[in-house]
């Protein structure tokens, strides 16, 4: 070992003499120089190493695992538990509500008012259904302060067939209506009376279908003929088509209506001339939907070709017919608006249907209602209240409009004692600002609000005659429990204008004076009971303000009113 050491020793000292000399000929200051690149860096990576989740030991004193043996001992325990079987909670279900396919309603009331209706729905098949309905409501009158028969009565029955197939669906259906008035509103109430009744007559025949996945998408027909006991009479014939056209991979909807009107009354107001009319037209109407995003666009055009068959005179109308709406919120606010356009086919029907004291003796002529436009914003505040606010402006040439008849000094007929009303024709443009307010909670709840004020300017007529300025109605319906139930309705009606006058063959004797008649309301209310799945029983008030209002000028209304009757579901 010594020999060794020895050695050991004087390599150390010659390496440490070597190191010094080398410090010391080092320059401290760093030589600048060239670096020449022969080949650019390209690293690799190389695979990482891994330790092993279980390393190897090669320790010597490694503890061993002492081997562990041991035995269960079990000692029995009385125990009185009983574990009880689980079961599911389960959720409370109402019994689903029994719908029937029959419905009938009787009441009674003061002025001896009987209503009544019946509604019968059998099924014959799978597809095949028939059913019908029929209805009648009169009152004998007795208004305060009326001397002539003022009770009205009104009859209808109606049956159908319909059957649905895969492909389509169609129904065909006819009814009949018996309608009886009487002209009560003479201006003065102490001449000797007369009879100033008067019916209507309505029959009526037509059918629809409805086809799935096909180019032609619904067709409808309908003929009507109305006439009244003073020898009038009326035939109109409508039919409708809906299909698709398809141009350039997209869908042009179009629909076509052909409308023919045809009647005559058996004279006019001042003469015994007899009055006849006949407006046939045909109408085309192409739209295409256009929808991006939360935007949706309408475009389309009305075509409408029209022959007055007694003037033989031919004119053709262009429409249009362009609507759109914008999500600017979800369903919470939709903007909306549009313009559009479209000959209005006046008819008798249509006039006695609104007004039944009017005169056998109307001149009938469409309207052309050159443009409608509209702005509006809807939508929902919450899931049970939602509004629409909406703006229109009309344009109507032609348009209807109910004046009263003036009284004649030769008069003949029942209705020349200014107790009717005619119908005349003007140009009237309209602006309108209508809310809307509706209210549905748990479908226990419903209420509505709407009210809608109007703007008219006329160009030959005094005053746009018996159109009111506002309108305004309520309705409301309260499921109580599962036996009462309730509800109300209000209505509204701004003042109106009217004209009065006499004249003796086509001359006045005193100069016509324009009437105003008063806004009024109408409040009704009802409350009905469930005595069981298919009996209710129900009273009604009508009029609870009991105002002696008139609707049409010397047409006073009955005042307080109350009905009570029951109604019973069945099938068959």
């Amino acid at each position: 070992m010594k020999p060794n050491f020895k050695y050991i020793l004087i390599i150390i000292l010659s390496l440490s003499v070597s190191v010094s000399t080398a410090q010391e000929t080092q320059n401290d200051s760093i030589d600048a120089g060239t670096v020449n690149v022969v080949k650019p860096y390209t690293p690799k990576i190389s695979d990482a190493f891994k330790i092993k989740e279980t390393p190897s030991l090669n320790d010597s004193t490694t503890a061993k695992k002492k081997e562990i043996k041991y035995n269960i001992f079990s000692i029995p325990v009385a125990s009185t538990f009983t574990p009880a079987k689980g079961k599911a909670a389960t959720v409370d279900k109402e019994k689903p509500v029994k719908l029937y396919d029959n419905y009938a309603s009787l009441g009674v009331g003061t002025y001896t008012t009987i209503l009544g209706e019946v509604y019968l729905n059998h099924e014959l098949s799978a597809t095949e259904r028939v059913g019908g309905y029929f209805s009648h409501h009169s009152s004998a009158g007795d208004i305060e302060g009326v001397n002539f028969d003022n009770n009205f009565s009104e009859t209808g029955l109606n049956a159908h067939y319909s059957q649905k197939l895969s492909d389509y669906s169609w129904k065909v259906e006819g009814g009949f209506q018996l309608q009886t008035f009487n002209w009560y509103g003479l201006p003065d109430q102490n001449i000797n009376r007369f009879d100033v009744d008067h019916s209507f007559y309505t029959a009526n025949f037509g059918g629809q279908i409805n086809f799935e996945d096909a180019i032609i998408n619904k067709g409808s027909v309908l003929y009507r003929r109305f006439g009244d006991d003073q020898d009038s009479g009326e035939n109109r014939f409508i039919m409708t088509s809906g299909f698709d056209v398809p141009v350039s991979d997209e869908l042009i909807n179009t629909e076509i209506t052909i409308d023919y009107l045809g009647g005559a009354f058996d004279r006019n107001y001042f003469s015994d001339i007899e009055l006849k009319y006949g407006n046939f037209n045909i109408g085309i109407a192409p739209s295409y939907q256009m929808k991006q995003d939360d935007l949706t666009v309408n475009v389309g055009v009305n075509l409408v070709f029209l022959n007055d068959t007694e003037a033989s005179e031919s004119k053709f109308f262009v429409y249009p017919n362009i609507t759109a709406s914008y999500r600017l919120v979800d369903e919470l606010m939709i903007a909306y608006g549009g313009i559009q356009g479209g000959l209005i086919q006046n008819s008798y029907y249509d006039f006695a249907q609104v007004n039944p004291f009017v005169s056998p003796t109307l001149f009938i002529v469409p309207t052309d209602q050159t443009y409608n436009v509209s702005v509006g914003l809807k939508g929902k505040l919450s899931n049970s209240l939602s509004y629409n606010v909406s703006g229109h402006y009309l344009a109507n040439n032609n348009r209807a409009l109910f004046k009263t008849n003036p009284v004649l000094g030769t008069a003949e007929e029942k209705y020349q004692f200014g107790n009717s009303l005619g119908v005349v024709y003007d140009d009237v443009s309209t602006f309108s600002i209508a809310g809307e307010l509706n209210v549905d909670i748990n479908r226990n709840f419903t209420l509505g609000m709407k009210a809608e004020y109007f703007a008219y300017n006329t160009d030959d007529e005094a005053e746009a005659w018996n159109l009111p300025d506002i309108e305004a109605s309520l309705f409301l319906d309260y499921q109580i429990d599962k036996h009462w139930f309730a509800g109300a309705s209000l209505f509204f009606v701004g003042e109106r204008k009217d004209l009065f006058a006499i004249e003796q063959s086509l001359i006045p004797i005193d100069s016509p004076s324009t009437i105003t008649l008063d806004s009024f309301f109408d409040v009704n209310a009802h409350v009905g009971y469930k005595i069981s799945d298919q009996l209710s029983a129900f009273a009604k008030a009508n009029n609870i303000a009991n105002q002696n209002y008139q609707r049409w000028m010397n047409y006073p209304v009955q005042g307080i009113q109350f009905l009570a009757g029951a109604s019973y579901q069945f099938d068959f």
